[in-house]
């Protein structure tokens, strides 16, 4: 907290002992730390997750997306054997939980589905 004073408002926590910043004031500025997601290190001290802030999250979510988009274009167009999900990227705060291993159809098993719904 104190660095953070320092970096956004110039103000020195030391003040509130030599008189010079009241208790009102403190919590004015801290209550204006706690709306920097991304930047208060404080914020961040308090909640994980908030170490990103909302664009970094909504970056890692389109990387994500744009790995898996890639791994189903060359799946559906190649012959490559032992292709790997692509992992999203960790995010500050996430809670590390094995997930199941997706199931893909085979080739066989849509063309069957499809010449179901041609009928």
């Amino acid at each position: 907290m104190e660095a953070d004073l320092l970096e956004f408002f110039g103000v020195d926590l030391l003040d509130l002992w030599r008189g010079r910043l009241s208790l009102r004031r403190l919590g004015v500025l801290i209550k204006s730390l706690l709306a920097k997601p991304g930047q208060s290190t404080l914020l961040a001290a308090l909640d994980e997750s908030a170490a990103w802030s909302v664009q970094e999250h909504l970056t890692a979510r389109v990387s994500d997306a744009l790995e898996i988009s890639n791994y189903l274009f060359i799946k559906a167009n190649s012959e490559t054997k032992g292709l790997e999900v692509p992992e999203p990227i960790r995010r500050p705060g996430q809670v590390e939980s094995p997930s199941p291993a997706p199931v893909f159809a085979s080739g066989e098993e849509v063309s069957a589905f499809l010449a179901g719904l041609s009928t």
